[in-house]
């Protein structure tokens, strides 16, 4: 019997079902994707593209083709609201989808505190469009012979990203900036202290100032003021201060966890609504807590695909099992990574070799023929 399939964001966790969406339409059923934009940008690339490592072109797959070509219907649009109960989908710009199954993938935000709204250059890290509006923005600044003074707060991987980044785009646009990077109570926790050493190292290479134990606590016009009390010059602020999921779910009333993600079991199903299912940074994962980070929308792909198909048809769902270590690199923006994997640390341009193959094998594997 034909049913309606929706997937609601067309981000890591989806491509294999992007990929296989004539699956589904030989299978005699609707698909419909419903995304903001034509096009979705990998944000582990992100960093790159803001130094001009990467083209935009280069990190990016069309998800309206990719649709299209299979089989599907692509809706550019949001989701505003989800009637779990009525299988219901409300849209932005007025209407709304039923579905029979539906399975989100609508990633993260970094969220603006007030605090922070007044400043005349602000630009969250997320969604990755922002990092091209930045680019340009620092690059008008420096073809008039400005000296920017250029804030990033956060002291998470994309913090640091961010900031070795922005010193690759001044060097190559022949231009100065000052780089600060404001790192909150320490650069990179979490992390051991080998990792968190060569990160320093790299980044006062770079000549990026880091200020550890302090956080910024406001800003307006193009002034920053940070917990401790101290005033920095800032033409441009990059925020970096950790992600969360859109409200989306807790303000359609769904089962989420303590951060606002939707509550899925084992199978990426929801708690509550069996039609519902979920993968990447826009979930919460009730067996146990997990890091957004990219490596776990990608594991999730497989078992997307196959819980999305048995859902529609019938069938035992595979549970998802995290991983329990991965590697994670950070692009410094000079040709050089830091990677840590498990007990393992190095850097250099093996590290970035290494990072650049594993994400072009990733942009590659899912690209449309």
């Amino acid at each position: 019997m034909s049913k309606n399939l929706v997937l609601v964001g067309a981000g890591h966790a989806h491509m294999m079902v992007l990929k296989h969406l004539r699956r589904f339409v030989d299978a005699g059923h609707r698909v419909t994707v419903v995304g903001p934009s034509p096009l979705h940008y990998y944000s582990g690339m992100g960093p790159g593209m803001l130094s001009g490592i990467y083209r935009p072109e280069e990190i990016r797959f069309p998800v309206r083709e990719m649709t299209r070509a299979e089989g599907g219907e692509f809706v550019e649009d949001r989701v505003v609201r989800v009637d779990g109960a009525g299988r219901r989908l409300a849209l932005g710009k007025g209407g709304a989808l039923s579905y029979d199954v539906v399975s989100f993938n609508t990633g993260s935000l970094v969220p603006v505190d007030p605090r922070f709204a007044g400043h005349a250059a602000l630009f969250p890290v997320k969604p990755i469009e922002n990092l091209l509006a930045a680019r340009s923005r620092i690059l008008a600044a420096l073809s008039e012979g400005k000296a920017p003074d250029i804030l990033v707060a956060g002291g998470g991987p994309a913090g640091v990203e961010i900031a070795a980044n922005l010193r690759r785009l001044a060097i190559d646009a022949r231009g100065r900036a000052r780089i600060t990077l404001v790192a909150g109570r320490e650069l990179l926790p979490g992390f051991g202290e080998r990792v968190r050493r060569r990160v320093r190292r790299r980044l006062a290479h770079l000549d990026v100032g880091v200020l550890a134990g302090d956080r910024l606590a406001a800003a307006a016009g193009q002034r920053a003021r940070l917990a401790s009390g101290a005033e920095l010059a800032c033409d441009i602020l990059l925020l970096a201060v950790g992600v969360a999921p859109s409200p989306l779910f807790r303000d359609s009333g769904l089962s989420t966890g303590a951060d606002g993600g939707l509550l899925v079991d084992q199978f990426l199903r929801s708690v509550e609504f069996p039609e519902i299912f979920g993968g990447g940074d826009c979930i919460s994962f009730a067996p146990r807590p997990l890091a957004r980070v990219g490596v776990y929308a990608v594991r999730q792909n497989p078992v997307l695909l196959a819980n999305l198909e048995r859902a529609l048809d019938g069938g035992d769902l595979t549970p998802f099992t995290p991983q329990p270590a991965y590697l994670l690199a950070f692009n410094m923006g000079d040709g050089t990574a830091v990677v840590s994997w498990k007990s393992i640390v190095f850097g250099g341009r093996i590290g970035f070799a290494l990072k650049d193959y594993l994400d072009r094998s990733f942009m590659r594997r899912f690209q449309p023929a």
